[in-house]
């Protein structure tokens, strides 16, 4: 009985032949056909049904040259230890985080990889939660994951911006979890999640961290920071009429690349980033929404590696001029 394949294995084993015949051998859907002894239709879906089964991971190994030029330009102009830029020409939305999330998802396995533990720090994102997706399973156990921002919701829920606990499942490492709410009711209470025991173990352990893989968010009128409720409209208002363009972890950061002083900051409990440090911050962000986030983050050295693409590479690189 266990020797016998199910219908389902039959189906994703013919699925994996076409996925080697088209991607690898270059044959055509109707070749596949021909040689599977099917429809070009079932051709055609066993090769989607092999994408969909995640049993194809596409690398393209060929960098486009203008995206390796705009990498090298913004490592030396903002002093990045690593940059990886994206084709975003004709790309849709979509399709422009896809390809981030899979340029990203190389760019976490080198740290991965490595045999000795890691500490991993992990912020918030809808990037980074797409670009941890995109990532093989690591069997690394002595790894680390620890949040560096709070996911518990004013109803005591956990939220999507539990986003490590993503990263650990990956790994299979231990995950710690930062117990607060992203903003504190007041400052009062921000005081008493912050001076807990299991707090302070916590972001002891993220200011340990390896490495930080981190999301820059936009400030707007229905910026995932608004649009989950976290600020309201009237503080996205102030925000903007001080000129604020990115967010990190719930730090806001003005044009010019300085952090901003808000009122939410009182009540903030994520773990303190500073502008200009040695660590190892790499962030995963992209698209035209994003253009002024990113520039004023790299404006004010406050990560040392970026995966991005190249219309926001572009923009950076602008600014500066």
């Amino acid at each position: 009985m266990g020797r016998m394949m199910s219908k389902h294995d039959r189906k994703l084993d013919q699925a994996a032949r076409a996925a080697w015949m088209y991607y690898v051998a270059g044959e055509t859907q109707h070749d596949i056909a021909d040689k599977l002894g099917v429809s070009r239709q079932v051709a055609q879906r066993l090769v989607a049904l092999a994408t969909e089964q995640g049993l194809v991971s596409v690398a393209v190994n060929h960098p486009v040259a203008e995206c390796m030029t705009l990498a090298q330009q913004l490592q030396q102009r903002f002093g990045l230890a690593l940059c990886q830029v994206v084709p975003s020409e004709g790309v849709e939305a979509v399709g422009l985080q896809q390809m981030i999330a899979v340029a990203g998802a190389e760019v976490m396995a080198q740290t991965l990889k490595n045999p000795q533990a890691q500490i991993i720090a992990v912020g918030s994102g809808r990037t980074l939660r797409a670009t941890i997706s995109e990532l093989p399973e690591f069997e690394r156990p002595q790894h680390s994951c620890v949040s560096l921002i709070g996911a518990i919701a004013s109803d005591g829920s956990c939220t999507r911006y539990d986003v490590p606990l993503w990263m650990a499942e990956k790994t299979q490492g231990r995950y710690f979890i930062l117990p607060a709410p992203l903003y504190a009711d007041s400052a009062a209470d921000r005081d008493l999640w912050c001076n807990h025991r299991i707090y302070r173990t916590v972001t002891e352990k993220a200011a340990q961290a390896d490495v930080m893989f981190v999301g820059i968010g936009q400030v707007a009128p229905g910026c995932p920071l608004n649009a989950d409720g976290f600020i309201s409209d009237a503080e996205v208002a102030t925000l903007m009429s001080q000129q604020v363009a990115a967010e990190m972890i719930g730090h806001f950061i003005d044009k010019k690349g300085e952090r901003a002083a808000s009122e939410l900051d009182e009540r903030l409990t994520s773990v303190r980033l500073t502008a200009h440090t040695r660590r190892q911050i790499v962030a995963f962000a992209g698209g035209h929404e994003k253009h002024q986030a990113i520039a004023a983050v790299l404006k004010g050295g406050w990560i040392s590696g970026l995966v991005t693409d190249e219309a926001s590479a572009r923009f950076a690189l602008q600014q500066e001029e």
